[in-house]
C-alpha cells in the first residue's frame, strides 16, 4: 500500500517481523496514531488477532477502541472494518479485541492465538502483568508493540525494553520533531514549556525519564525508603498477627495492605487490588492467605449501607471474620498524608508481595495547574490514589510501638530476613 509514505520515517519499524517494536518518546510524536495505523493496514492486508492492551481498563473508552475507529475512516478503510461496542471486525477475519493486564491478563481469551499484542500507555505496566503476558503470546511469528511516554526511569517498562532490551527487539525513541504533522497548537504548548520549565519540557517532550513525578506526595519517603534498603524480601513471620487495611471501590479500585508489626518495624508483607467485584470476591483472597488476621480496618464508608444491600460492607466482613473489624478514625487527608509520611521510616515492604502497591505510592500526585505549576492540596483521583488511600488508612490506625526503636545498625547485624 502506499500508506507508508503517510507514516513519520521512526515508524516504519512496525511493517518489519520482530518479535518487540517498541516506540517510546515524548508528546507529539504520533505513536498512538501510528501504531494504530500501522495495525489496521496490516489488519486489512491479511487475517491478524489483535489485542489491544493497557495495564488498567475499566471501561472500553480508556481503551485505543475509539482511536483505532477514528483511524479507519482517515483511511478510507469503513467499508472493510466493523466497529463494534466492544470490538473491531474486518471484513477478511480480523479481530481487535481490548483489555487491561493488571486484574484480567490471566483471563484474557485464546492468548496463545494472537497475532499482536499491543500495550499503549506502557510506562505503568508492572513487572507482574509483564511477566504473565509475555509468555502466553506464544504463536509462531506473534509480536508484542508497545508504545509509552517514560516517567520514572526505574519503571519496569523502562528498564525492561529500553534499558536492557531484548535481543529480539527493535527500540526506537520518537519526539515531535520526529511528526512531519506535528500541530501548531502543540508547538506553542511546546514552546512555552520550554521557556517557563525546562525540566518539565526534558520529560514532557523529549521524552527524558523524571526524578519523581511532578507534586508526588511520597517523593521524598521513597527516596529515604530505597536508600535505606526497605524494599525487599519481607518474610511473613508465622505466629504474629496479620492486620489488613483497605480502600473501597466496584467500579474503581478495592485495595488492601497486609501488614505486620514486629518491634518498631511495620512490615507491609503483601498488597491486593482489584476492581469490578463485590466484597465476597476480597474475602476469598483473605481466607486463601495462609494469615492469622489481627484486625481488618476498613475506611468510614463500609459501615453505610449500600442501596438495594441487606448489609453494610463492614457487616459482610463481620460475617466472616467476627469481632476483629474495625472502622478507621475519620481524619482529613492532609492529616491522613500526614500520619502515611510519619509512619514511613518504620515501614518495611515485601519487593514482589508490594510492588503494585508501591508503584501506587509513587505515582500518587498532587493536583497540579499545567499552566501555573501550582500545587493544589487535593491529591488527583485516579489509580496510584486507592492503593495510597489503603495505606494512609493503615498509617491513621496501627498503633505505634512506644519506646525508642534500636539503632539501626544493631537491628539484623546477625543476618535474618533483613540481610535477604
Amino acid at each position: 500500500m502506499t500508506n507508508l509514505a503517510q507514516f513519520p520515517a521512526k515508524l516504519r519499524f512496525l511493517f518489519q517481523p520482530s518479535r518487540y517494536k517498541i516506540a517510546y518518546g515524548g508528546r507529539g510524536a504520533a505513536k498512538s496514531w501510528g501504531f494504530a495505523r500501522a495495525l489496521l493496514i496490516q489488519g486489512a492486508q491479511r487475517p491478524i488477532r489483535v489485542l489491544c492492551a493497557r495495564e488498567i481498563q475499566k471501561s472500553i473508552k480508556e481503551s485505543v477502541h475509539q482511536l483505532l475507529g477514528d483511524q479507519i475512516d482517515a483511511l478510507g478503510l469503513a467499508g472493510h472494518y466493523d466497529v463494534l461496542a466492544d470490538e473491531i471486525r474486518g471484513a477478511n477475519g480480523t479481530k481487535f479485541t481490548f483489555a487491561g493486564l493488571r486484574h484480567n491478563v490471566g483471563n484474557i481469551p485464546s492468548k496463545e492465538g494472537l497475532d499482536i499484542v499491543w500495550v499503549e500507555e506502557a510506562q505503568s505496566v508492572s513487572k507482574h502483568s509483564w511477566e504473565k503476558l509475555i509468555p502466553t503470546i506464544r504463536k509462531d511469528g506473534s509480536e508484542i508493540w508497545i508504545s509509552f511516554n517514560p516517567e520514572l526511569e526505574d519503571d519496569e517498562t523502562y528498564q525492561r525494553f529500553v534499558v536492557k532490551p531484548p535481543s529480539s527487539a527493535k527500540v526506537v525513541k520518537i519526539n515531535w520533531r520526529d511528526n512531519p504533522w506535528f500541530p501548531r497548537v502543540l508547538r506553542e504548548e511546546m514552546e512555552e514549556l520550554q521557556r517557563t520549565d525546562y525540566d518539565a519540557y526534558l520529560t514532557v517532550w523529549e521524552g527524558n525519564c523524571r526524578v519523581t513525578l511532578d507534586g508526588a506526595i511520597f517523593a521524598n519517603e521513597l527516596r529515604a525508603t530505597i536508600a535505606g534498603e526497605r524494599i525487599k524480601h519481607v518474610p511473613h513471620t508465622e505466629g504474629m498477627p496479620v492486620y489488613t487495611f483497605w480502600d473501597l471501590g466496584r467500579a474503581d479500585l478495592t485495595a488492601i495492605w497486609f501488614a505486620q508489626t514486629i518491634g518498631f518495624e511495620h512490615r507491609l508483607i503483601d498488597y491486593y487490588e482489584n476492581c469490578g467485584h463485590l466484597i465476597p470476591h476480597y474475602l476469598r483472597e483473605l481466607q486463601s492467605r495462609p494469615y492469622v488476621y489481627g484486625q481488618h480496618w476498613l475506611p468510614h464508608d463500609a459501615a453505610h449501607k449500600l442501596q438495594a444491600a441487606e448489609k453494610t460492607i463492614k457487616q459482610q466482613v463481620e460475617a466472616v471474620f467476627p469481632g476483629i473489624v474495625n472502622i478507621v478514625p475519620l481524619m482529613n487527608v492532609t492529616n491522613q498524608i500526614n500520619a502515611a509520611r510519619t509512619i514511613f521510616p518504620r515501614c518495611w515492604f515485601d519487593r514482589e508481595k508490594t510492588e503494585d502497591g508501591v508503584k501506587a505510592l509513587k505515582y500518587y500526585q498532587f493536583k497540579v495547574d499545567p499552566q501555573t505549576g501550582q500545587r493544589s492540596k487535593e491529591p488527583m483521583h485516579n489509580w496510584p490514589s486507592h492503593g495510597s488511600s489503603a495505606f494512609q488508612y493503615f498509617a491513621v490506625a496501627i498503633k505505634e510501638p512506644r519506646g525508642k526503636p534500636k539503632p539501626r545498625e544493631r537491628r539484623g547485624s546477625g543476618g535474618g530476613w533483613m540481610a535477604a
